[in-house]
């Protein structure tokens, strides 16, 4: 959270709901569970798309205590994050997996006591400085289009995913 993270590599996921809400036309209006959230209801279904207000290397305290709070089951839940091993453009669906070394993915894989958590992996590329300047650091100019079209995509896998499993979003989006 912060202005100063605005548009950095690690915000990845934020931008990626930005660009929902603004397709779906749902606004994050509601704060909650140490998040910032949207409801947006498809059919009788309740879909809830949040931000969470920890650090990243927390993210897994908001998303427990949101799907507690209204009760969703595991398998009902995408997280969308930044990935230093895939390029600038690119995104990755898995259902299953390690962190990969992304600590806030780590913490929700803790938190939840599961690895088998849907996710989609956007590219941020790796240039081998020290990380964490790297990651909050904000792309190039050359960069910046490219991760422009992963977060479409990832956005677009995200709505995808509203009325198709989520094996059949990754078979369409990897």
């Amino acid at each position: 959270p912060g202005k100063q993270y605005e548009k950095t590599r690690h915000n990845a996921g934020f931008m990626v709901i930005d660009s929902l809400s603004k397709k779906l036309g749902f606004s994050l209006d509601k704060s909650k569970c140490k998040a910032i959230y949207g409801i947006y209801r498809l059919n009788d279904e309740k879909i809830i798309i949040a931000k969470p207000q920890t650090y990243m290397n927390l993210s897994g305290e908001s998303v427990k205590s949101l799907m507690k709070f209204y009760d969703i089951d595991v398998k009902d839940v995408i997280i969308i994050h930044d990935d230093l091993d895939l390029p600038v453009g690119k995104i990755r669906l898995r259902h299953s997996g390690s962190s990969g070394g992304q600590k806030g993915m780590g913490n929700i894989i803790d938190l939840l006591g599961t690895k088998d958590i849907n996710r989609i992996r956007v590219g941020i590329s790796n240039d081998k400085s020290d990380v964490i300047d790297y990651v909050l650091g904000k792309f190039s100019k050359e960069e910046f289009p490219l991760y422009e079209e992963s977060v479409i995509k990832a956005k677009d896998a995200l709505v995808y995913s509203l009325d198709h499993d989520f094996e059949i979003v990754m078979s369409k989006f990897n």
